[in-house]
Order: C-alpha cells, then structure tokens, then sequence
C-alpha cells in the first residue's frame, strides 16, 4: 500500500517548478472551455426553465447571482487538488491515491464509476433517440434500424475521444458553438413574449427561503463539468507543467470562461423561457412533462422551433456525452490498473495510447446494447449519481485540501462557500431522496 501523502511535512512546497511539457496539445482557451461547458449542459438544459422558474422570480434572481461563483469556486478547489498532485500528469483518482494511499483510491475509483457511467448510459440512450427522431419527423428520412443508430450515435464521439485530445477538443467545438448560437438564438426570439407580471404571480409554497434551498442544487446539477474537470487537469499538468505558474493562470482563466459561457447563455435560457410562459404556461409545461422547446412547438406550431429543439438537444447530449466519457475512462483506467497490481498514475504506462483505445472500447461495448434496449432503471440508477456527483465536487475536494499537509496552501476564507453551499446542495439532495 503506498504511503499517503499527508505524512508529508507540513512546509512541503505544493507543486515544483514548472518544466512545460513538450509538444502541447492544449489548444486555446475556448477549446476546453466548450468540452467543460458541453459536459455542463446536458439533456437536463432541455428541462431546466421548468425546474429552476418553477420558484418565481426572487429565488431566480438571487440563485442567478450565486451559481457563477459557486461553480466557479467549486470547480477550481476541484482542479487544484488534481493539479497539486504529487505526481506530474495526475488525474482525479491517480491524485486521490496518492494523498490517502491505495485502498481508499480503490474505493473512491469505484465511487467516481458509479457517478459517471449511469449518466454516460442516460445520454447513450438520449441521443440515440433525438437523433432517430430528427431523422423521422424533422428529415423526413426512413427509421433506422436501432442497432446501427445506435452504433453511430455512439460510435462517433467515441472515437473522436479514442483519437486524442485534438480530435476530442476539436469535436467539443463543433457541437458547442452550434448549441451556443442556437441557445442565444432561441432565448432572444421569445424576448417579444416576455411577461414580467405573469412570472412575478408564480408563489412557491415553499417560501423565498424554501425555494431558494430547493433552486440551487437544481442549477448546480446542470452546471457541473466534473466529468470532464479531471482529464482538463491532468492536461494542464502535462502541457504547462506541474505546479507552474502559467497551468495555474491557464487553469484558473479556462474555468472563469466556463463559467461565464454557463451563466450567460444558461441562465438567459431559462430567464427567457420563464418570462414567456408565465405562470399559467409553466403549470401546463410541467403537466405535459415535456421539454421546454417542444412545449414552445407545439403551442406556436413555429417550424423555427421544431427545428431548433433537436438540434440543441442533439449538440448538448453529444457534447456532454464526450466530457462524462473522459471521466469514466479515468475510471476504468484506474480499475484495470488496480486488477493489475500496479498503484501507479492510471494515465502513465508505456503504451497509454493501448490504455485509452481498450478503455474507450469498453464504453462502446457497454453503452451500445444499453442504448438498443432503453432498460429503464439506468433513469433510477442515476438518481444516486446526484448524490455521488455532490461529494466529488464539494466535500471531497475539501476534505482533502484540510486533511493533507501538502495542500495546506489551499486552505483559504472562500473554501467557507464552497463548504456552505455543498452541506445545502447535500441535504437538498438526501430529502429528495425520502
């Protein structure tokens, strides 16, 4: 068993001196901003003006202006502990082990799995089905046979991954800025049906306070881009260096662009979304459990919309598809390296591109049939991964920064906010469950 890190000194530097890694890959700063933005926004943007305007205008208002810095300083503590790795080019899990030594890694390896590969199956099976519908009802185009639908919509961005990190940010792009576009688009076209005095009327029972409590974890779910946030880690490491000084601004400003894409065309979304319905609209939207651009279609019978639904829902469930895939192939790395009896990095090895492709061949194999058969206990199953999701991005990062030596430098007032904020998001979400 390796030796946990926290044995350290507690004046043991965090990080060394940066040597840049040869033959960068990173690219510019938008093109991981939109891979974290793409893993962010989910199916679930497609429902979210229901579930976040549901609570009226102040408790919208107040979690608008919250949600920016909430994720932003949620998500950097998060890429820092990665980043401050005593081993260079470490991702999440190899991290984790070497701050509180194997057996705990193996357990959290298993944790992080189960966190990510339900919701990579619920988008699996999500896109399978937009993009079959697009074809039918939108192309006017033959149904195809769901085995090789499938075998493409998954295929695909699987091996946009399996072809590296260029082709993987290069793919990220081409699915967001479309999603970016038609997101602007769409919110600004309903600008003429805006009712400020319609949305004012919505009254949550729960109460300002109530509704707030209940608003937050809702808008912290859809911002997440932990999925992807550790592999964006491990890649600052490996083209920057570790520790240095140029990863930590890169890092720090590719998150605050994440965060600024989230908040503004995220939350112009759902802001124009709730003022055109109303209160009576939102009733009617909820009632009839569809998502919020079909709902618009079929009440104005504009063909603008009926195009615009799918192909936003396409771009994001792709888009997300990729960046909780690169998190569930840490995962599985992880766990071969574990069955393996090695302890090392999960993203070392000799031959990491084999360690990828067998990784991402898995996922294939896996996600293929689920998406053919639709079981639907994979919607059940990935209830539990809210839970999972919050103590990775808020608790765990936490722990860890005030129970290891090394990263006593992290300790600091705004880690109170991202604690708060996370005890809330935590209980919201265990009553959800009863």
């Amino acid at each position: 068993m390796s030796t946990p890190a926290n044995a350290a000194p507690a004046n043991q530097p965090v990080g060394n001196a940066a040597q840049p890694g040869k033959g960068r890959t990173g690219g510019g700063n938008f093109a991981w901003a939109a891979t974290l933005f793409g893993t962010a926004v989910g199916a679930g943007i497609l429902f979210l003006p229901l579930q976040a305007g549901a609570f009226g205008f102040w408790p919208l208002l107040i979690s608008t202006l919250l949600i920016g810095p909430i994720t932003y300083l949620s998500h950097l503590a998060y890429v820092r502990v990665i980043t401050h790795a005593p081993s260079r080019s470490s991702d999440l899990l190899a991290a984790l082990s070497s701050y509180f030594g194997r057996g705990t890694g193996a357990f959290l390896a298993v944790a992080y799995l189960v966190m990510l590969f339900p919701v990579l199956l619920v988008y699996a099976v999500s896109i399978t089905n937009t993009v079959g519908s697009f074809i039918v009802n939108q192309l006017g185009g033959p149904e195809l046979p769901r085995w090789a639908l499938a075998a493409l919509c998954i295929g695909l961005p699987t091996l946009a991954l399996a072809l590296g990190e260029k082709a993987m940010l290069a793919a990220a792009q081409v699915t967001v800025v479309p999603l970016l576009i038609t997101l602007a688009a769409f919110s600004l076209y309903l600008i003429p049906q805006w009712d400020f005095s319609a949305f004012m009327e919505v009254k949550p029972e729960s109460g300002f306070v109530g509704s707030l409590i209940l608003i937050l974890p809702v808008l912290v779910f859809s911002f997440t881009f932990i999925g992807s946030a550790s592999q964006f880690a491990a890649s600052m490491q490996a083209n920057y260096g570790r520790g240095s000084t140029e990863a930590e601004g890169k890092q720090r400003s590719i998150i605050m662009l994440t965060t600024a894409l989230l908040t503004i065309f995220t939350m112009l979304f759902v802001w124009s979304c709730a003022l055109a319905l109303g209160a009576d609209g939102m009733r009617a939207a909820a009632e009839a459990n569809l998502p919020i651009l079909s709902y618009f279609a079929n009440i104005t019978d504009t063909p603008l919309l009926a195009i615009a639904s799918p192909i936003i829902a396409i771009c994001a469930i792709f888009s997300s598809y990729i960046g909780v895939a690169l998190g569930a192939r840490e995962g599985l790395q992880h766990m071969f390296a574990l069955a393996a009896g090695r302890a090392e990095n999960s993203t070392g090895g000799a031959t990491p591109v084999l360690k990828h492709a067998v990784a991402y061949l898995v996922i294939f194999l896996i996600a293929w049939p689920v998406a053919i058969w639709e079981p639907a206990i994979i919607d059940m199953i990935s209830v539990a991964g809210g839970l999972l999701i919050t103590l990775f991005q808020f608790i765990l990062p936490m722990v860890t920064i005030y129970a290891v030596a090394r990263l006593a430098p992290l300790r600091q007032w705004t880690n109170a906010i991202v604690i708060a904020f996370g005890l809330v998001v935590l209980g919201t979400t265990v009553v959800g469950f009863f």
